[in-house]
């Protein structure tokens, strides 16, 4: 089954609404617009995959105002790219990477948002949850470095035509939300040579594709040099895949046991974006923040 599962369903469902347990997550003035805070440009692209054949995207690439091409740029990736990309949205991405970017709060860094494929010929008029799109399942829920072969292979190359992007792994990031973050997870996983910074909104740490497995497989590997912010709700979901509150708490249980650079957010909400959006301008300045050596 490559459609969409039931969890994914129900966070299409609540996207736009805040049940109970969320309506004490509200947006801050950095995921406002001000006025003489420069805006960076988003750009809208449409991708047929090789590593997902017979599949068709959208995505849209932000560069910022402070980007003038003298030196590569910071990378951060987003599942569910529509969802981020929106300035009406739960994220409000574009409008959070402005401000912070202008206020020195984060490196200058390119955001590329995508949207999982779709098993058409042509893409459905608009970008969204509906009608579904087919392959987000198998592209995200899937424990294999398939996904990380389709960034490092088909879109950062693609999107480095036009604009100088870092192949430092530790300027590198991946954010999902729900199957997005464990995706998000499974590329820095895969490969810490080229993703090392992760971003999980609700992540679906359950037995969706085999995702349950993580906890223990972070217990019993070597620890990987991934930092990994972590948000869920006690109202997520809990369903014939798994229990999402468990399931997180757990994932932030093995990361600390094993000594990883870590933080887990665990809140009231559902599964959603709304917690998520609410602290999205903390979480990416605790993601890109420079540690400084104390002995020095």
């Amino acid at each position: 089954m490559r459609g969409l599962t039931s969890c994914a369903i129900l966070l299409l469902g609540s996207i736009t609404s805040a049940p109970a347990g969320d309506e004490i997550y509200q947006l801050g003035s950095e995921s406002q617009r001000h006025e003489g805070v420069p805006q960076g440009q988003v750009t809208e692209h449409v991708w047929k995959s090789t590593s997902f054949p017979d599949t068709i995207r959208r995505y849209w690439v932000y560069i910022p105002a402070q980007y003038d091409g003298s030196e590569p740029a910071a990378v951060m990736v987003f599942q569910d790219g529509h969802a981020y990309v929106s300035e009406e949205g739960q994220f409000r991405v574009p409008v959070v990477l402005d401000n912070l970017i202008h206020a020195g709060g984060l490196p200058v860094i390119v955001a590329i948002f995508i949207d999982p494929g779709h098993q058409k010929e042509t893409l459905p008029e608009k970008p969204g949850w509906s009608p579904r799109p087919e392959n987000r399942s198998f592209e995200y829920d899937t424990l294999s470095d398939q996904y990380a072969r389709f960034l490092l292979e088909e879109i950062l190359p693609e999107v480095g035509k036009d604009v100088k992007l870092t192949d430092d792994p530790d300027q590198r990031a991946i954010c999902g939300i729900s199957s997005g973050g464990i995706c998000a997870f499974t590329v820095a996983w895969e490969r810490p040579d080229a993703f090392r910074k992760v971003l999980s909104h609700v992540g679906s740490f359950t037995n969706i594709r085999g995702g349950h497995v993580y906890p223990a497989l972070i217990r019993k590997t070597d620890p990987k040099p991934i930092r990994v912010f972590l948000q869920d709700g006690s109202g997520d979901l809990d369903n014939a895949h798994g229990n999402w509150p468990l399931s997180n708490q757990q994932m932030a249980a093995a990361l600390k046991f094993s000594g990883y650079d870590y933080r887990f957010e665990y809140g009231e909400g559902a599964h959603n974006g709304i917690h998520g959006g609410a602290i999205l301008p903390e979480s990416l300045r605790w993601l890109w923040r420079v540690d400084v050596d104390q002995s020095e």
